[in-house]
């Protein structure tokens, strides 16, 4: 077995070379997450330390944004902070030399004279009895010892706002032993800080004014906001010794020490771990898969759709659910979010966007549960709880057909043909949903082609459990086919409107060729992958419309509207990998597969580069569908990684 590489740039001492915007990830495990540049410039609204799910709440909200340290040696004063001002046309770096070191924990190492100081930040995930901390490290690697200043920098607001200094904070602070607890206002609960070693809190609270976040300035959102701090923590730190800091949204944390080393022994494992896979980019993946778990405040297992802005988001789920899970041996994981969902269903369908509950959540998908069937399927197959599936899933799956047979919200119906007739005009329920003020941006009422495709394969399924299904699987296949395949063109329309096929060609087709249960013949699914491959498929995914296309858009960027115009009109996205390698391996005979396999992996090798260029460990939401193919949208996405990894799994299998 080879050792997974774990870099792709290295200087000339060895150590990885990362860009200075390149992101990096931590997350809580309760819906919470850190995330920042290399270069320590914050960058977007959410970059900070901790961005918390407060119990009771479904929202995000910005915690500890930020630290301003500051060596103090008798009157000299060296700043680390390295923010970009209102006014000022570039940034402003810390006075000292700074170096980043990625993992097993995000690492800064702070050079000024005769000082080295090295700051680690860490999360501790909760856990039954834990609560989720945020921790940090500074480490004296000098001679000499030292005292550092630190300013707490809070926004104390929800995640998506920018505050500014307007607004009234309440600077009382609370002593309890070696902790100090901040509550500005109520829309939080207390903030304590815990410290170990030489420390020291002085109240004295002060706003810092004007900070300007470039990539939110670039998306076309207000981008310069406000930040308070409650006061300053004084560290004295001796050569070769450490102060830890710790941060939490309940009860004081009794050992920030003992925190911080747990979760560091735990990360460093989870690095040793990773690098016994024998493919780097499955090594790469695994290693942050679980970043995308959380519970919400009942214990419901879930899966967050990407950071560092979206929640979780039913499409999502049940896209990237399988990869998650079933390509890592976690069927436990899988069952726990499926067993999850069963609460949420509704008249056939389930959430785009999960609330508290039912009540309180979003049903304008009207394709979440067709995916949540297909990770029911991939479950069973892959030697799933057979008594859970029995009793549990597959009446759940049932009660979808027949909402769908009488009729359900958002246009969905099955029509005389047995085919799944979706959305309206002025809807965008598929996963093609982006919009502006003109209406869908991308139309695909009436019979979207991968819907047809996750209905057929649901009454497959659901035939091999009950024979009744079987006649309207049969009707739907041959309806399928005949409606669908474009002999001339020898793949499949998109969609048929009115009876029309829309010939514009999309990956969509290529679920239909892709599933185990579909109603395509071996020549159909070869025909629909050699066309996806030659107007389609890039070296990080597959666009979302044929260049060929006039109404192809090959960069994604700019404001709201440009972004929204080209998000599905070319805009290349990476989780289409998955269905892609799948429809690949389906399309060929056994005797050709290993060879296949081979080159696909060689394929899927080239998302390696990706892995540090936009979100470390991750690979961006989306690319332009041109050439240099430059990453765009969040940088951490649950359906990037997880079908990726279903594809390295599927290709492994198929070398063996």
């Amino acid at each position: 077995m080879h050792e997974a590489r774990f870099s792709t740039a290295v200087d000339h001492a060895g150590a990885v070379v990362h860009a200075g915007d390149a992101e990096w990830l931590l997350t809580d495990g309760a819906g919470g997450y850190a995330c920042g540049a290399v270069d320590d410039l914050v960058r977007r609204r959410y970059h900070g330390l901790w961005i918390a799910r407060p119990a009771g709440s479904t929202r995000r909200h910005m915690v500890l944004a930020g630290l301003d340290e500051r060596l103090v040696e008798g009157d000299v004063v060296t700043h680390f902070l390295h923010a970009h001002w209102r006014d000022h046309e570039r940034s402003s770096p810390g006075q000292a030399a700074n170096t980043f070191t990625h993992g097993p924990l995000p690492t800064w190492t702070f050079r000024t004279g005769a000082h080295t100081i090295e700051r680690q930040v860490a999360l501790q995930r909760a856990a039954a009895g834990q609560a989720p901390l945020a921790l940090v490290r500074w480490r004296n690697l000098g001679a000499v010892s030292v005292r550092l200043c630190v300013r707490p920098l809070l926004g104390w607001c929800d995640a998506d706002h920018l505050p500014t200094a307007t607004e009234r904070f309440d600077a009382t602070v609370q002593a309890r032993g070696a902790s100090w607890g901040v509550r500005p206002n109520e829309l939080l609960p207390t903030l304590w800080l815990t410290a170990d070693g030489t420390a020291a809190f002085v109240a004295e609270g002060s706003w810092y004014r004007g900070f300007v976040y470039a990539e939110d300035r670039a998306r076309g959102y207000d981008h310069i906001g406000d930040r308070w701090s409650p006061g300053v923590i004084e560290l004295d730190i001796g050569p070769g010794h450490a102060a830890t800091v710790a941060f939490s949204l309940t009860e004081p944390c009794t050992d920030a020490r003992a925190a911080f080393d747990l979760v560091a022994a735990s990360a460093a494992q989870r690095w040793r771990d990773a690098a016994r896979q024998a493919s780097p980019l499955v090594a790469r993946l695994a290693l942050t898969a679980d970043d995308f778990f959380y519970r919400d405040d009942s214990g419901r297992l879930g899966v967050l759709a990407g950071f560092p802005w979206f929640g979780e988001w039913g499409r999502d789920v049940f896209v990237s659910l399988p990869g998650l899970t079933l390509a890592r041996g976690r069927l436990d994981l899988c069952a726990d979010v499926l067993r999850g969902a069963l609460p949420f269903l509704r008249g056939g369908l389930l959430p785009n966007i999960y609330g508290r509950d039912a009540a309180d959540s979003h049903y304008d998908s009207c394709d979440a549960a067709l995916w949540f069937s297909l990770a029911v399927q991939r479950y069973m197959d892959a030697g799933g709880d057979t008594a859970f599936v029995q009793k549990q899933l597959v009446p759940a799956l049932a009660d979808i057909a027949r909402c769908y047979q009488r009729g359900t919200d958002l246009g969905l119906v099955v029509d005389a043909a047995g085919l799944l007739c979706a959305g309206r005009a002025d809807l965008n329920a598929t996963w093609m949903d982006a919009r502006t003020a003109s209406g869908p941006v991308t139309p695909r009422a009436g019979l979207p082609v991968e819907i047809q495709a996750l209905w057929y394969s649901l009454l497959a399924f659901l035939a091999e459990h009950d024979p009744q299904w079987a006649p309207l699987r049969d009707r739907c296949g041959k309806a399928f086919v005949q409606q669908f395949w474009l002999t001339n063109d020898q793949c499949l329309a998109d969609r048929v409107f009115a009876g029309t096929p829309v010939r514009e060609v999309r990956p969509n087709m290529l679920v239909a060729a892709a599933l185990a249960r579909s109603p395509l013949s071996l020549s159909q699914r070869a025909g629909v992958v050699a066309k996806a491959r030659a107007e389609l498929v890039t070296s990080v995914g597959l666009r979302t419309l044929s260049p060929l296309d006039a109404a192809y858009r090959g960069r994604y960027g700019g404001g709201i509207d440009a972004r929204d115009s080209a998000y599905h009109q070319g805009t290349v996205w990476p989780w289409l990998a998955g269905f892609y390698v799948e429809a690949t391996l389906a399309a060929v005979s056994k005797k050709a597969r290993r060879q296949t396999a081979q080159e696909l992996s060689a394929w899927l090798d080239g998302f390696v580069p990706e892995l540090e260029r936009a979100g470390l460990d991750h690979v961006s939401e989306v690319f332009d569908g041109d050439p240099p193919h430059r990453p765009g949208g969040t940088f951490a996405q649950a359906w990037n990684s997880g079908e990726l990894l279903r594809a390295g799994a599927l290709v492994a299998g198929a070398q063996q």
